[in-house]
């Protein structure tokens, strides 16, 4: 009763603040404009608010991102990890908003917190509204604005939610290469926070008292500490009244904030020897990791540092693949510069193979990097470099969504204007500028690996000071605004009056729906259903090796100059799968016929090379095992082997990390060649769906010329995978030092998705285990208990076959394993016994339909929904059917169908994790009868 006088008392006090400051701020002139780059629009408001406008109307969401620019790296002594922390609380709630979470799942909307060294961002993505009424975008921008200054920050709040960032504590703490990656920030700098990891010390988080946290948050949480950035469809006057009548009402603080982000004054002094860190613990791969000091993201050698992490790291033209990975003594590598405002780091890694050699990889690595002093960056190397990192920018760029998060970051290095400076430095980038770079600071003294040497002769490297972002973008202005594409609400009934859909000559089916988009994007989806039982039975791993090694080669072009061929069209290409061949394209409208000829180079032409089938079995062998390591795979690996009865022949069998190895050794360049001859090619069973801005009449005859007459040998024949009846059972698997744990629970029965009962089923689901961490499950174990950092689960059914699943999981600490079990119980049985309540399931009706319009407004998502309705025949006036289907449940039929069809006895779980310190044995537990 306490908390809720005291909260209630807040809110009148808040509410008065806020009538009386409205009344005040409607007497100014409203927001400021400051500037204007390519489209996005900055205006200030009087209490020193920063706003970003970027509309978008070919999106049909709206994204609304706050970002305070206070994060781990403001944190003082006995503070680590509570500016992480405090995001957390923050979703908490306020006086007048006391369910964010459930508020956002509600309206359909995607949102999250993140918190990086120099700021802390919360971004929610709602369906925009159509001017029938709708109110997201407004109230996205109240409760935001609520939040700055309201938010409770409870003692009891504080309690629950500790344990569930300590648990995402202890899932890092299970990665090794998360494990070394902080080490080496640690080792790298001595003073600047940099060098403290943002999730914090777990002492901290145990016992950092309510009344600092509450300081932490009205020292930073402030109007003048911020930027509300606004993306997407939404009307730019409304959105800036919206923020006038809702931000603009906070009074500016009294206070003087400790330090802007720019005037921090800690500097690490020069490296004055090169260091070693060595992290000892249980784990299957070995890693290698070489830092070095550079610049901030706003200096003018930034741009080449990139370059030069490109030239180091890239797959497979970098230097360190080259030098590691193609000899075999790594199974990966890469390279990345952390994009910051003060002095940052150039960061080189290596993983190697379980039985990987590290001191042969250590000694490659070390004399890779040092040979660019004698073998300096060529041009070739530069070029590709540039093209590939600029047309990364070009096509985040085209995605408003993206561009708003991407806003916040850099607007983080000092102004959000150094995304499109650093996009014009990129391009600028010169070979001897990389070269100069990397003679700067890729020096002995400079790197950290490892260990002190003396040395009366140190080779340092002199990062300079960051320049001033008011200095450097004085007049500056970007380019054109670029297209923004038409409004497009993503319903069925739109979808299906604007989609072509036909049939090409070798059965082929097709769906294409042309509109335009913003930047003239095009999204693809292509996906080939190959073979038949019987032709695919005892081939093992093959299938999925051949897909894999199609991008690593073809009769015309090397996988490097497939690689450059994609950014030189600033596209993505992606093809994945086993037997099926799913193809996604991401691509402009003037690139499309481009990447549609290289499509058809890579799927018709591979040449399987031997060098790159046995750097493939080297990655593969090491993803495996890395997997056999990790408790969610040896969990989700456990209950598929327990679950799956099919003979080890066959195409569906769930082979063992042992067998699964063994099939990758095995393979052979024939193999791959002689499958790819009889199975690959166009025909019934492939799909094919492409949304966005062509022209519908050539793109179908780029695809008859290209795909027209390719056909396989071996014709594609579906096969049925009903259910099969499994005992309940318990197995829990013990994995040595593994801070978090996992289990994941399932209990399957014969229904597809037509049968009468799934909606309401489907709708429960998503009651149980759905939603933006609020649900049946997400309330009492997350958001109660504080048992886990990430717990969900849902109910699904095939569209054919006879085969349905109930599934939940959660990662925990291993001391909660009873109590998570527990509760888990409770919570499956209240919703068998009890049901759910009228109110429950008209709040999940709004959110589930506003989340299935959501995952239509994304261009890609909506090519494979037009791709899976082809196969399954299903139009969008199906869809309509089953959201009108979804519309019209009632409490009983959802409740009655719950109690016929779940039952909490008959799950079979599987739990993973290291339980020394716990009763549980390892091993099975058949449930009782």
């Amino acid at each position: 009763m306490i908390r809720i006088h005291q909260r209630f008392a807040a809110g009148l006090v808040a509410a008065f603040a806020l009538l009386f400051t409205v009344a005040a701020a409607a007497q100014d002139d409203g927001p400021e404009l400051v500037t204007e780059v390519e489209g996005i629009a900055e205006y200030r408001l009087d209490n020193g608010l920063k706003v970003l406008l970027m509309p978008d109307a070919s999106r049909p969401t709206t994204t609304v991102n706050v970002t305070y620019f206070v994060g781990s790296k403001h944190e003082s002594y006995g503070e680590s990890g509570m500016a992480h922390l405090l995001e957390h609380l923050v979703f908490m709630g306020t006086p007048d908003h006391e369910n964010i979470k459930q508020q956002i799942t509600e309206r359909g909307g995607f949102a999250n917190g993140t918190t990086w060294w120099e700021r802390t961002n919360y971004f929610q993505t709602l369906p925009a509204d159509t001017g029938e009424g709708d109110d997201n975008l407004e109230w996205a921008v109240r409760m935001e604005a609520d939040r700055m200054v309201n938010s409770f920050i409870a003692a009891e709040d504080l309690e629950s939610e500790m344990t569930v960032v300590r648990n995402e504590f202890e899932i890092g703490e299970n990665s090794p290469f998360r494990v070394l990656l902080q080490r080496v920030m640690a080792t790298a700098y001595e003073w600047h926070g940099y060098g403290r990891s943002t999730i914090g010390a777990r002492a901290d988080l145990e016992n950092v008292p309510i009344e600092r946290l509450q300081r932490f948050y009205r020292q930073y949480y402030q109007p003048d500490n911020a930027m509300v950035i606004i993306s997407g469809n939404f009307e730019r006057e409304r959105a800036l009244s919206l923020v006038e009548e809702y931000f603009g009402a906070i009074p500016a603080p009294e206070r003087d904030l400790d330090s802007k982000l720019w005037d921090t004054y800690t500097r690490e002094p020069y490296q004055d020897g090169p260091r070693e860190v060595t992290v000892r613990r249980s784990g299957a791969t070995p890693t290698l990791m070489a830092a070095y000091h550079v610049p901030s993201a706003l200096h003018e050698d930034f741009a080449a540092v990139e370059a030069l992490a490109h030239v180091l790291g890239d797959t497979p033209s970098g230097r360190l693949h080259k030098a590691l990975v193609e000899p075999g003594l790594a199974s990966d590598v890469g390279a990345l510069v952390f994009r910051l405002p003060e002095p940052s780091l150039l960061l080189a890694y290596v993983n190697l193979p379980e039985d990987g050699d590290v001191e042969a990889a250590e000694a490659a690595l070390s004399e890779t990097l040092a040979g660019l002093a004698a073998n300096p960056p060529s041009e070739e190397e530069v070029k590709r470099a540039v093209a590939s990192l600029t047309s990364d920018m070009e096509r985040n760029l085209n995605d408003s969504q993206l561009v708003g998060i991407g806003l916040s970051e850099w607007a983080a290095t000092g102004d959000w204007r150094m995304m499109f400076l650093h996009r014009d430095r990129l391009e600028a980038v010169e070979t001897a500028d990389v070269a100069d770079a990397a003679a700067t600071y890729v020096t002995r003294d400079n790197r950290t690996l490892g260990r002190f040497i003396p040395d009366s002769d140190p080779e340092r490297a002199v990062v300079e000071a960051a320049p001033d972002p008011e200095t450097l973008l004085a007049g500056y202005t970007g380019r054109e605004t670029r297209s923004e594409g038409e409004a497009f609400e993503p319903t069925p009934e739109n979808i299906e009056a604007r989609v072509q859909r036909y049939t090409m000559d070798n059965g082929a089916e097709v769906a294409l729906l042309p509109k335009s988009t913003r930047g003239e994007r095009v999204r693809g989806t292509v996906v080939m259903r190959i073979g038949n039982l019987d032709a695919l039975s005892g081939l093992d791993s093959i299938p999925d090796a051949t897909v894999s090694m199609l991008s690593r080669g073809t009769e015309n072009l090397t996988r490097q100059e497939i690689a450059d061929r994609l950014d030189e069209l600033q596209s993505g290409l992606i093809v994945s799968g086993s037997r099926s061949v799913s193809v996604s394209i991401d691509t402009r409208r003037e690139n499309l016929m481009a990447v549609l000829d290289l499509m058809a180079e890579v799927g018709k032409r591979p040449t399987f090379p031997e060098s790159e089938l046995e750097e493939y079995k080297r990655q593969a062998l090491a993803g495996i095992d890395r997997a056999s390591d990790d408790p969610a795979s040896v969990a989700s690996r456990e209950l598929s082997l327990y679950r799956n009865s099919k003979p080890a022949d066959h195409p569906d069998y769930t082979p063992s990390f042992e067998e699964a190895k063994a099939r990758i050794e095995s393979l052979t360049v024939e193999q791959l060649r002689d499958f790819h001859a009889r199975f690959h090619g166009f025909g019934p069973g492939t799909t094919v769906a492409f949304v966005g801005d062509f022209d519908a009449d050539a793109l179908r005859a780029k695809l008859d010329e290209h795909f027209g007459d390719w056909t396989a040998d071996e014709t594609f024949q579906r096969w049925s995978d009903d259910y099969e009846p499994v005992a309940p059972t318990r197995m829990l698997r013990q994995l040595d030092d593994k801070a978090s744990a996992v289990l994941i629970a399932g209990q399957g029965f014969p229904m597809s998705d037509t049968h009468p009962d799934f909606v309401a089923l489907e709708l429960a689901g998503h009651m149980l285990g759905g939603g933006f961490l609020s649900s049946r499950l997400g309330d009492r174990i997350r958001n109660e208990e504080g048992l886990s950092y990430a717990v969900g689960g849902g109910i699904n059914a095939h569209p054919i076959d006879e085969n349905g699943t109930f599934f939940a999981f959660a990662m925990f600490a291993p001391e909660n394993l009873d109590r998570l079990e527990e509760v888990l119980a409770e919570e499956l049985e209240r919703a068998v016994e009890e049901g759910f309540t009228e109110d429950e399931l008209e709040s999940a009706k709004t959110g589930y339909l506003q989340q299935l319009l959501l995952q239509r407004s994304d261009d890609g998502s909506l090519a494979g929904l037009l791709s899976s309705g082809l196969y399954f025949d299903r139009d969008m006036d199906w869809y309509a059917e089953r959201e009108a289907a979804i519309e019209a449940l009632t409490v009983e039929a959802v409740n009655d169908a719950v109690s016929e069809w779940l039952d909490p006895d008959e799950l079979v779980i599987a739990i993973a994790g290291d339980f020394t310190g716990n009763d549980s044995e390892d091993g099975e537990t058949p449930a009782e009868d």
